[in-house]
């Protein structure tokens, strides 16, 4: 079972996420993301699986980035994975709660970039948390092969939540 443990700021207005807020729509994107990885048992296994996934403001995400990535700039999304590889692979059994990590979004520049794409923040948000589960079950985007294999899972995984493929404008 997967739990989602969600904190928002006043930012991210509870109300601006359809069917069951910001909760439901980052446990629908993780779940997809999941199910699309080479885990897919972490949705169906017997140890309950928790994700963090905090929705903050630019200047948060901002001090995040530096004080991890020594980048002193605001981005969209950071994740912070907690699971090891074999962890990952071990869910059948029962045992204490497996925490997958943290994905932390920015308001303002996930905003402006929906309002860029000419999609909702809601659309976005979720190929963002999507984007930072898959970086959370170890995938990444450093080298070609190992982006398409990312982008590719990312437009399934949006598939199945009814989202249009984030990347057919690139094409």
């Amino acid at each position: 079972m997967l739990d989602i443990a969600l904190d928002a700021d006043p930012d991210w207005d509870s109300r601006t996420a359809t069917g069951g807020g910001w909760a439901e729509l980052a446990r629908k994107a993780a779940t997809s993301a999941i199910a699309e990885s080479a885990f897919p048992q972490l949705g169906q296994g017997a140890r309950s699986v928790e994700l963090g996934v905090r929705l903050t403001n630019d200047a948060e995400v901002r001090a995040l980035n530096a004080e991890w990535r020594g980048k002193d700039k605001a981005t969209n999304v950071l994740s912070f994975p907690m699971a090891e590889a074999d962890e990952l692979e071990d869910v059948a059994s029962e045992g204490p709660e497996l925490m997958l990590g943290d994905i932390v979004l920015a308001h303002g520049v996930c905003a402006t970039e929906a309002a860029d794409k000419a999609i909702s923040i809601e659309a976005h948000a979720s190929h963002l948390l999507v984007h930072g589960t898959l970086h959370l079950l170890g995938y990444d985007h450093h080298d070609d092969d190992a982006a398409a294999d990312m982008e590719a899972r990312e437009v399934r995984a949006l598939a199945r939540i009814g989202i249009a493929d984030p990347y057919a404008g690139d094409r």
